[in-house]
């Protein structure tokens, strides 16, 4: 098959020479010329100036002299190279005055990162947590994680396994009824991954050898926050500490869903604590770790139970009832 110009040049660049351009070119300089015609399958040669047409004959092509080519195609690569050295010179010299104003501190320099876009976000995460050494600890708000990811978890907690990591995760009361969730809970348990739960927790949070945090820095979680503040690793391991020491363990059962007094769940004694707070319903429904939907079900279940015809007689009547007085 015929072979088109077109795909010779893709074969072929225009800065390099290829193993049949350097046998065309010995045998040109061994002859003193070569026919144009035996080049066409190496463009090459006339791309890089090694050949010249013959000023006696059109068909025919003489070889420069490799002296001559070798510094016609070195002279711009040298000049480009003076040129990048110049430039360095150039960009160290603008830089040195910075250089001493953090000289005296350069420990608070990457005390706090601002991780910006999901990927950004989940590749710093993989990088840090693929060097986790000693123990990770991890609040998950919310009524259950997305399948996706708890893939993604599932992965990072698979790298630590053979390390001998501690691993410590917290989640809503909710999560329990999470089908995504409850299957990975099972799927980490053997790893020896310890979960609890608790009715409101913080929101997310991510500590790894208690020297590195991860932080949300906007509702939406495509913003994030890397700390490596000592001061400010230490106060939120202290936090994570505290709601620890409050959770239920997973194999434990809630009790704060069974009815009690008169049919009023202790979900629904909560959702009254926060109505009479003043929180509106998805304010509730993101601190319960629930969607609105259900939260203003619960709301409606308490309303009946209390007898209530408006939002300000609920109000009123929880107040009333003393439910919560009692410590659930």
């Amino acid at each position: 098959m015929e072979t088109k110009q077109g795909d010779r040049g893709d074969k072929h660049s225009h800065d390099e020479l290829c193993e049949a351009g350097k046998n065309l070119y010995a045998s040109a300089l061994r002859s003193g010329r070569i026919a144009r015609s035996e080049v066409t399958d190496a463009p090459c040669l006339m791309d890089l100036g090694m050949l010249r047409p013959d000023p006696d004959d059109t068909e025919w092509l003489r070889p420069v002299p490799p002296s001559v080519a070798l510094h016609q195609l070195m002279h711009p690569i040298e000049r480009e190279i003076q040129e990048r050295r110049r430039l360095t010179i150039s960009l160290a010299e603008s830089f040195e005055p910075f250089m001493t104003l953090n000289a005296h501190d350069p420990s608070t320099t990457h005390a706090i990162t601002v991780l910006e876009g999901l990927n950004l976000i989940n590749a710093t995460l993989d990088r840090v947590i693929a060097e986790c050494r000693e123990e990770l600890l991890t609040v998950q708000p919310g009524s259950g994680r997305r399948p996706a990811t708890l893939q993604e978890g599932l992965r990072r907690v698979a790298m630590l396994v053979d390390r001998g990591v501690s691993m410590r995760t917290l989640y809503q009361h909710t999560a329990r009824h999470h089908p995504a969730t409850l299957a990975y809970v099972e799927r980490v348990a053997p790893y020896g991954s310890e979960v609890r739960t608790l009715e409101e927790i913080i929101d997310r949070l991510i500590i790894v050898d208690r020297k590195v945090a991860f932080i949300p820095a906007r509702s939406d979680r495509r913003v994030a926050l890397e700390l490596r503040h000592e001061g400010l690793v230490q106060y939120l391991v202290g936090v994570f500490e505290q709601f620890w020491l409050h959770g239920v363990p997973w194999d434990d059962q809630v009790v704060a869903y069974a009815p009690e007094l008169d049919g009023i769940s202790g979900v629904q004694r909560s959702i009254a604590k926060l109505l009479v707070e003043g929180h509106v319903d998805e304010a509730i429904a993101r601190r319960l770790g629930m969607n609105v939907r259900t939260c203003r079900a619960h709301i409606a279940k308490l309303a009946s139970a209390l007898g209530s015809g408006s939002r300000a007689q609920l109000g009123y009547l929880i107040a009333q009832s003393g439910i919560l007085e009692h410590d659930h």
